[in-house]
Protein backbone atom coordinates (compact mmCIF):
# COMPACT_ATOMS: atom_id res chain seq x y z
CA UNK A 1 0.00 0.00 0.00
CA UNK A 2 1.49 3.20 -1.02
CA UNK A 3 -0.40 6.38 0.21
CA UNK A 4 -0.22 10.03 -0.18
CA UNK A 5 1.94 12.51 2.40
CA UNK A 6 0.03 13.38 5.20
CA UNK A 7 -2.66 10.76 4.50
CA UNK A 8 -1.80 9.07 8.04
CA UNK A 9 -1.47 5.69 6.51
CA UNK A 10 2.62 4.40 6.15
CA UNK A 11 4.04 3.05 3.04
CA UNK A 12 4.02 -0.86 3.43
CA UNK A 13 4.41 -3.97 0.62
CA UNK A 14 1.74 -5.73 -0.52
CA UNK A 15 0.95 -9.08 1.18
CA UNK A 16 0.75 -11.84 -0.81
CA UNK A 17 -2.31 -13.92 1.15
CA UNK A 18 -4.12 -10.66 1.36
CA UNK A 19 -3.59 -10.06 -2.81
CA UNK A 20 -4.58 -13.95 -3.54
CA UNK A 21 -7.69 -13.22 -1.47
CA UNK A 22 -8.52 -10.48 -3.62
CA UNK A 23 -7.88 -12.15 -6.89
CA UNK A 24 -10.00 -14.46 -5.74
CA UNK A 25 -13.31 -12.24 -5.62
CA UNK A 26 -14.39 -11.48 -8.67
CA UNK A 27 -14.98 -15.22 -9.45
CA UNK A 28 -16.57 -15.86 -6.92
CA UNK A 29 -20.18 -16.73 -6.69
CA UNK A 30 -22.75 -14.94 -5.22
CA UNK A 31 -23.39 -17.85 -2.38
CA UNK A 32 -19.78 -18.02 -1.77
CA UNK A 33 -19.59 -13.97 -1.16
CA UNK A 34 -22.30 -13.80 1.46
CA UNK A 35 -20.61 -16.21 3.56
CA UNK A 36 -17.65 -14.36 3.31
CA UNK A 37 -19.27 -11.86 4.08
CA UNK A 38 -20.94 -12.65 6.91
CA UNK A 39 -17.71 -14.18 8.09
CA UNK A 40 -16.28 -10.94 8.39
CA UNK A 41 -18.51 -8.83 9.40
CA UNK A 42 -20.66 -11.57 11.56
CA UNK A 43 -23.85 -9.94 10.09
CA UNK A 44 -25.89 -11.17 7.04
CA UNK A 45 -25.13 -8.86 4.34
CA UNK A 46 -27.76 -6.37 3.26
CA UNK A 47 -30.34 -7.69 1.12
CA UNK A 48 -29.95 -4.97 -1.58
CA UNK A 49 -25.99 -5.71 -1.83
CA UNK A 50 -25.54 -7.70 -5.23
CA UNK A 51 -22.08 -8.95 -5.94
CA UNK A 52 -20.32 -5.68 -7.21
CA UNK A 53 -20.99 -4.25 -3.74
CA UNK A 54 -20.45 -7.35 -1.45
CA UNK A 55 -16.95 -7.57 -3.52
CA UNK A 56 -15.92 -4.05 -2.69
CA UNK A 57 -17.36 -4.32 1.07
CA UNK A 58 -14.94 -7.36 1.70
CA UNK A 59 -12.28 -5.91 -0.31
CA UNK A 60 -12.53 -2.60 1.59
CA UNK A 61 -12.54 -4.24 5.05
CA UNK A 62 -9.70 -6.98 4.22
CA UNK A 63 -7.58 -4.31 3.25
CA UNK A 64 -8.57 -2.48 6.44
CA UNK A 65 -7.32 -5.29 8.54
CA UNK A 66 -4.61 -6.04 6.81
CA UNK A 67 -2.61 -2.25 6.01
CA UNK A 68 -5.03 0.20 8.36
CA UNK A 69 -8.19 2.29 8.02
CA UNK A 70 -8.43 5.77 7.43
CA UNK A 71 -6.47 8.38 9.47
CA UNK A 72 -8.64 10.25 12.43
CA UNK A 73 -8.25 13.26 10.46
CA UNK A 74 -9.26 11.59 7.09
CA UNK A 75 -12.27 9.78 9.47
CA UNK A 76 -13.46 12.99 10.84
CA UNK A 77 -13.77 14.56 7.33
CA UNK A 78 -15.76 11.53 6.29
CA UNK A 79 -18.13 11.71 9.08
CA UNK A 80 -18.30 15.73 8.65
CA UNK A 81 -19.47 15.09 5.28
CA UNK A 82 -21.74 12.63 5.98
CA UNK A 83 -23.67 14.65 8.47
CA UNK A 84 -23.71 17.55 5.91
CA UNK A 85 -25.41 15.22 3.49
CA UNK A 86 -27.98 14.23 5.90
CA UNK A 87 -28.75 17.79 6.64
CA UNK A 88 -29.29 18.85 3.36
CA UNK A 89 -32.72 18.51 1.98
CA UNK A 90 -31.49 18.23 -1.70
CA UNK A 91 -28.66 15.64 -1.03
CA UNK A 92 -25.79 18.25 -2.28
CA UNK A 93 -23.07 18.68 0.04
CA UNK A 94 -20.15 21.11 -0.58
CA UNK A 95 -16.53 20.24 1.36
CA UNK A 96 -15.26 23.21 2.91
CA UNK A 97 -11.96 24.38 1.66
CA UNK A 98 -9.32 25.48 3.88
CA UNK A 99 -7.32 28.29 2.23
CA UNK A 100 -3.63 29.11 2.90
CA UNK A 101 -2.56 31.95 4.09
CA UNK A 102 -1.09 33.70 1.31
CA UNK A 103 -2.96 32.20 -1.42
CA UNK A 104 -4.90 35.30 -3.48
CA UNK A 105 -8.07 35.40 -4.41
CA UNK A 106 -8.68 36.97 -7.90
CA UNK A 107 -12.21 37.77 -9.36
CA UNK A 108 -13.39 40.08 -12.34
CA UNK A 109 -16.67 41.93 -11.96
CA UNK A 110 -18.07 44.66 -14.61
CA UNK A 111 -14.80 44.17 -16.40
CA UNK A 112 -12.76 45.09 -13.25
CA UNK A 113 -10.02 42.76 -11.68
CA UNK A 114 -10.27 42.65 -7.57
CA UNK A 115 -7.42 40.66 -5.87
CA UNK A 116 -8.16 39.62 -2.09
CA UNK A 117 -4.96 37.82 0.30
CA UNK A 118 -5.75 35.14 2.40
CA UNK A 119 -4.03 35.88 6.13
CA UNK A 120 -4.06 34.01 9.37
CA UNK A 121 -6.63 36.34 10.91
CA UNK A 122 -8.87 37.56 7.55
CA UNK A 123 -8.77 38.91 4.60
CA UNK A 124 -6.22 41.77 3.33
CA UNK A 125 -8.86 43.88 0.46
CA UNK A 126 -7.78 47.32 -0.83
CA UNK A 127 -5.80 48.18 2.23
CA UNK A 128 -7.69 47.07 5.00
CA UNK A 129 -8.28 43.53 6.69
CA UNK A 130 -11.55 42.06 6.79
CA UNK A 131 -13.18 38.96 8.76
CA UNK A 132 -15.01 37.78 5.62
CA UNK A 133 -15.01 37.08 2.77
CA UNK A 134 -18.72 38.22 2.26
CA UNK A 135 -17.76 41.66 3.71
CA UNK A 136 -15.81 42.17 1.15
CA UNK A 137 -18.25 40.93 -1.97
CA UNK A 138 -20.47 43.50 -0.69
CA UNK A 139 -18.26 46.32 -0.62
CA UNK A 140 -17.32 45.23 -4.45
CA UNK A 141 -20.77 44.65 -5.72
CA UNK A 142 -23.35 46.73 -3.56
CA UNK A 143 -25.22 43.87 -2.87
CA UNK A 144 -25.24 41.33 -0.36
CA UNK A 145 -23.38 38.12 -1.84
CA UNK A 146 -21.78 35.19 -0.27
CA UNK A 147 -18.52 35.77 -0.38
CA UNK A 148 -17.16 31.97 -0.91
CA UNK A 149 -19.60 32.09 -3.60
CA UNK A 150 -18.62 34.96 -5.28
CA UNK A 151 -14.92 34.29 -5.15
CA UNK A 152 -15.65 30.75 -6.71
CA UNK A 153 -14.85 28.75 -3.31
CA UNK A 154 -18.55 27.35 -3.64
CA UNK A 155 -20.22 26.31 -7.04
CA UNK A 156 -22.22 28.63 -8.62
CA UNK A 157 -22.84 28.23 -12.21
CA UNK A 158 -22.35 31.83 -13.43
CA UNK A 159 -19.92 33.18 -10.84
CA UNK A 160 -17.40 30.30 -10.09
CA UNK A 161 -16.52 30.21 -13.71
CA UNK A 162 -14.70 33.40 -13.86
CA UNK A 163 -13.21 33.31 -10.33
CA UNK A 164 -10.33 31.37 -9.82
CA UNK A 165 -7.38 30.62 -6.85
CA UNK A 166 -3.53 31.88 -7.09
CA UNK A 167 -1.98 29.07 -4.20
CA UNK A 168 0.59 31.91 -2.83
CA UNK A 169 2.95 28.88 -1.61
Amino acid sequence: MIASAGSGATEQAADPKVEAELDRLPTMPIVQLRARYRELFRTEPPKAFGPDLLRRSIARHIQEKAYGGLSREHQRMLNQLVKAARTKPNGRIEVPRRIKPGSELVRTWNRRTYRVMVMEDGFAYDGKTFTSLSEIATAITGTKWSGPRFFGLRSSPAQADDAKVADGS
